[in-house]
This record gives C-alpha cells, structure tokens and sequence, in this order.
C-alpha cells in the first residue's frame, strides 16, 4: 500500500495540537484561580471539568469513529475545540471557562481515539513503532511551547508593553486585567483553521484491526467483570492522576512558598516538567531494550517519590523549582509502561479494553481536585502529599502485574 506522508504529517500536528491546548492548564491556574477569586477546591475544578471529558468521551469517541470515520470526527473534535475556546474568549468568566473545558477536553478525547489507527494506516504498519515516537515528541514540544507562549502574552500584554500589531488585537479582545484570557484566543484560531485543514484533507480508508475496534457495550461490561482490567483501568487513573496533581499546583506551590510568580518562573517550571517528560520518552525507549519493563516502572516510581519530596520540602526555591522539573523526567516512561503492561495482560477485546484504559484519564480530574480540597483545609504542600497514594499504585503495579508477553530486551532468549 503507497504511505501517505501528508496524512503522517497532518497526525503529527493533531498531536501537537491536542498537547498544546491540554497541558496550558498548570501554568494559567494559579492566575485564574485569583482573577476569579476561586478557592484552591473550585480552581481544581477547571482540571476537573477538562479531563472528566475523556472519562465521557473515550469509548464513545471509539464507536464514533467506527461508524462515521477519522475523518468526520476530527471535524466534529475540532469544532468542539473551537466553540470551547470561542465562547470563553468572549466571556471570560468562570462558569464559562468550566464549560469551555470540558468542550475543549471532550474534542482532544475524540482526536485522541481516531488518529493512532490512522497513524498506523497512513505510515504502515512497518514504521507504525518509530512515528508513535515521533508523534509523542511533537506532543512533548507542544507541552514545552504553549506555557512559553503563555508567559509571552502576557508579557507583552502588561501595563508597560508596547505589543506588535497581531499581540495588540487579540490584547483588545480580552479585559485588560485577563490578559492570560489571550491564550485562548489563540486555541481558537488554531481550531478554526485545523477544522478547514482536516476538512479538506484526503484520508486513506483505515481498515481497523480487531485489537483496534472499540466493541459493543456487552464485551465492555464483560472485560470490567476481569480484575485484571480494573487493576489497570485504575492504573492509568492513577497515573494521570499524578502527572495532572502536580503539573496544576507546580506554578501556585512556587508562588505559596516560595514567591516565585506564576507568569514567570511557575509557567517556566510547567514548561521544563513537560520538556523533561518528552526527553524522558525518549530515553525511556532504550531502556525497554534493555531492562525489564517492571523494573524501569518501579523505579521511575521511585524516583518521582523522591523528586516530589525534595520539591514539597526544600527550603530553596531554585531546589524546589528543580525537583519538579525532575518529576516530570521520572513520570516519562509511566503511561506508555502501565498501558502496554495491561495491554499485554488480556488475551483478547484489545480495542475495548484500550478503550476502558483511555476513560482512566479521567483521574487527571479527580486527583487536583482532591490536592485542592486538601490544601484548602491543610496547606498546599499537605494537599500535594496526595499524590503518594496515586503513586503507590504504581509501584504496586510494578510488583504485581504479570503479563502474558513480557517487553522483548537484548538480553531476552
């Protein structure tokens, strides 16, 4: 079958798309959080209310694109994306922007579903192992990018700046005192115009695989009767669970303990945590040719620990402020290994089961709300300590799980 590298292109930037609008949430929280005048609780509920959207969305987006193809639904997702970002630009209030996420979040979560058997199709099969690489370094660079551009804007959009032309009309759409409200703006624009590129693109006809199709309704309460399924689904749950417990409250931990500012040095933390992850996957893949994937799971786990006990504790800003980026690079290898391990553990309905996997990111809206009702009650550092339970998890994980097909290494006969 002729690749059609224009499609592999075209997924590679809907992965990087999908990154940039996701992982902005850590570097605006702490801002939004006192422009709204919002307790730590009802700040994390903007996390909330975007992730809860993948818990929905999953296994839906999965039967979707079953019937209606890649290529319709990543019409729809982006219009989702866009009517998100759109209508809280307009009305930058906090409501709003609970239900401009959870539009937003239901979009990615739909994208996320349609693009990897496209992905797989439009490269082959042959080459499908190096571009899931290659599209999850454009997820990390996005990740890396959007807290940079974040600062930007609101740099250039202080009282002292004299913006260029294009930063001084998007400053003249949102209130003076909301410049960090820019940002989305700019999600807007990038929506509306991957709407028209999708749109006008030619896919290949995706033939999905049985390990790739979602399923009916009846295999998933099957598979969720399997504890060996719930063990994993939770697995994941956990592990978004950390990565969003700390990504959301880095920027507000280092202005609560430290005085760093949130536009500033917090938005810069939030970049380099998803800059070291991105760097992590890519270590972490020779490291699968070598070592167990149990192992490097178990002790990545630990290292996360110990990261996140110096960044909670240490007394110097620019040791804590490391430490978090530090968190990031030990968080790297976590959801490719928990999800392959569970993959690797069932013998069949793969596709349903991924898809049950996928609603598991919904912890990523459980865990900052939890660390926020804590710190509410017991201080942000007691609140961040959560993540030790989620953590632990993991590590079980690591001890127990037993897979029917183990990670192939140099070394294994």
């Amino acid at each position: 079958m002729k690749r059609n590298y224009y499609v592999v292109f075209l997924v590679f930037i809907v992965f990087f798309v999908i990154s940039f609008l996701t992982n902005i949430l850590g570097a605006i929280l702490p801002v939004a959080k006192d422009d709204f005048h919002a307790s730590n609780t009802m700040a994390a509920f903007l996390p909330l209310f975007f992730f809860i959207a993948y818990g929905v969305m999953s296994i839906p987006s999965g039967l979707m694109t079953e019937r209606f193809k890649e290529k319709r639904v990543m019409v729809i997702a982006f219009i989702f994306a866009f009517a998100g970002a759109l209508i809280f630009g307009l009305v930058p209030k906090f409501g709003v922007m609970l239900g401009s996420l959870f539009f937003i979040g239901a979009g990615m979560a739909i994208l996320q579903v349609a693009i990897n058997p496209l992905l797989r199709v439009s490269g082959g099969e042959e080459h499908f192992a190096f571009n899931s690489v290659m599209a999850q370094l454009f997820f990390g660079g996005a990740s890396f990018l959007s807290p940079m551009l974040y600062s930007y804007l609101v740099a250039e959009l202080g009282p002292n700046a004299t913006p260029n032309g294009l930063v001084k009309f998007i400053g003249g759409l949102v209130p003076a005192n909301l410049t960090w409200v820019s940002i989305y703006w700019i999600f807007a624009a990038i929506a509306f115009v991957m709407i028209f590129v999708v749109a006008a693109s030619k896919f290949p006809k995706v033939e999905l695989k049985e390990d790739e199709k979602t399923g009916n309704w009846d295999t998933i309460v099957h598979l969720l009767k399997n504890k060996t399924v719930v063990v994993f689904f939770f697995g994941i749950f956990a592990y978004v669970g950390t990565e969003q417990g700390v990504a959301n409250w880095i920027s507000e931990f280092l202005k609560t303990y430290h005085g760093l500012r949130p536009e500033v040095e917090g938005a810069q933390a939030v970049q380099w945590y998803w800059g070291l992850m991105t760097i992590g996957c890519v270590l972490g893949l020779g490291l699968l040719k070598l070592v167990d994937s149990k192992i490097i799971l178990r002790v990545f786990v630990l290292g996360a620990m110990a990261s996140l006990a110096t960044a909670l504790f240490s007394p110097d800003p620019k040791v804590s402020f490391y430490a978090f980026i530090a968190m990031g690079f030990c968080a790297s290898v976590m959801w490719s290994i928990v999800f392959s391990l569970g993959m690797n553990s069932i013998a069949e309905h793969h596709g349903s089961f991924s898809g049950i996997l996928c609603s598991g990111i919904m912890g990523g809206a459980v865990t900052p709300l939890i660390v926020g009702f804590l710190a509410d009650h017991f201080g942000l550092r007691t609140g961040m300590l959560f993540n030790y339970v989620t953590l632990s998890y993991l590590l079980f994980i690591s001890i127990w799980a037993k897979p029917l097909i183990a990670n192939k290494t140099i070394f294994s006969k």
